[in-house]
């Protein structure tokens, strides 16, 4: 139930202990505060009452008590009146309010006759009736006599100031996170293969120092990359040119069936060689853009179908995201020929999924047994003991297609394909 994110836990940091200490505030306050002010007010209006009944038992004739009424009325800021011969009313059920409460009880004590308090709609606006010998004594309590605004101002001025000091502390938590987010969206597409340009290093000083260490690192990744890739390519020149002059004097000499064994080690150590270099290089230096992986999907099908492999294709009808074109395609291309190597038949489908897309490959052979799946992606393994390279490759094609997966953040999983034979499932994220 709590918040997952570091704005909104930091933000219930400050929240919690500001909500609690203000109810701490507020049940102070009207416990005592409002308590004590209401009963001032309460025996204030009881006493008025009690000194006006006693006043008016002591005037002797009917013209003098309702002057005393008039000028009660003008200084006590009560309405008074007396109804002649009137009875009290019966007791309506009490609401049971602190103010209520504290005005029978002011009553009780300072008025010795019956009495019976009404409210007036307004639960501040009260009507209390006293009998009298000569009748019963009304009295409209206004509001101002009963009540003290002072709790509601407390509130609503604590709330309000709080309110703003919430903003203010939104406002600066939300310029530190900003921060931490453009960190996690760095390192995002960094994962991805996906150009990280440099970024304002800002905010506290742990997240300058995260910032900072982040960038070290994706310096020193590329400049690792930069370095393997160059030493690659004079690996690459420097084997390549004797196999070539090795090929070149095969050529010269003369049909032996020795010369035909040479000439197909020859080729064979050529195919070793280039998969190696494959393997190694990554694709680290390919710039991602913008693809279309339906298009993309569509070229590969069309390409195999040219080279008469039985395939079915089935994408979306457009589906575009950063990828490197190049790498992606040795990658699903790895999977198609393992799979028209191993099945008479191959599926490649794209299906859009919530994050991302999920390329399957499936074909009819024989499978891999599920124990053996996560052995089949390591370097030089084939589950073929044989190592005869017609049946196979040299056991690299599912490590390339694993590892360019994930240099887009993804992965390559082997399952049961309901074809019957293994489905390979490539799933690159947004």
């Amino acid at each position: 139930m709590l918040p997952r994110t570091m704005f909104g836990r930091s933000l219930l940091i400050i929240v919690v202990p500001l909500v609690a200490l203000q109810a701490i505030a507020t049940w102070i306050f009207y416990d005592r505060h409002w308590a004590a002010v209401s009963w001032r007010l309460s025996a204030g209006v009881a006493g008025d009452i009690a000194l006006l009944i006693e006043e008016m038992q002591g005037a002797g004739s009917d013209t003098k008590a309702a002057r005393l009424l008039e000028k009660a009325a003008a200084v006590t800021d009560l309405e008074l009146k007396v109804k002649a011969d009137g009875r009290l009313p019966p007791q309506l059920p009490s609401r049971g309010t602190l103010l209520e409460e504290q005005l029978t009880e002011a009553m009780r004590g300072r008025v010795n006759l019956p009495y019976r308090i009404e409210t007036l709609g307004d639960p501040y606006a009260i009507q209390i009736n006293v009998q009298l010998s000569e009748g019963v004594l009304t009295v409209d309590v206004p509001r101002n006599r009963l009540y003290s605004s002072t709790t509601y101002i407390f509130v609503m001025w604590m709330v309000g100031s709080s309110l703003v000091l919430l903003a203010v502390a939104a406002i600066f938590l939300r310029n530190q996170v900003k921060s931490l987010r453009r960190l996690a969206a760095a390192a995002d597409g960094f994962g991805k293969g996906r150009p990280v340009p440099f970024f304002k290093i800002e905010g506290a000083v742990e997240v300058r120092q995260a910032a900072i260490a982040f960038m070290k690192m994706r310096d020193r990744i590329q400049r690792q990359i930069r370095q393997r890739t160059q030493m690659l390519a004079g690996v690459s020149h420097d084997l390549r040119t004797p196999l070539t002059r090795m090929k070149l004097a095969l050529e010269l000499l003369h049909d032996d069936p020795a010369v035909e064994e040479l000439k197909s080690d020859v080729a064979e150590m050529e195919r070793m060689v280039h998969g190696y270099l494959d393997f190694v290089r990554g694709e680290g230096t390919e710039v991602p853009v913008e693809t279309d992986i339906s298009l993309l999907l569509e070229d590969m099908a069309a390409a195999m179908r040219r080279e008469r492999t039985p395939l079915s294709v089935a994408t979306p009808s457009e589906y575009v995201m950063l990828v490197r074109p190049n790498a992606l395609r040795r990658c699903i291309g790895n999977l198609i020929d393992n799979a028209r190597r191993h099945g008479g038949h191959v599926w490649l489908t794209g299906v859009v999924v919530a994050d991302g897309i999920d390329i399957l490959i499936d074909d009819d052979g024989p499978g891999i047994r599920p124990a053996d799946r996560d052995r089949a992606f390591r370097a030089f393994i084939r589950l073929d003991p044989s190592r005869n390279p017609s049946t196979g490759g040299i056991g690299l094609g599912l490590t390339i297609a694993r590892d360019v997966a994930r240099s887009h953040g993804g992965e390559v999983i082997l399952e049961t394909s309901p074809q019957g034979g293994l489905r390979a499932r490539v799933h690159l994220p947004h």
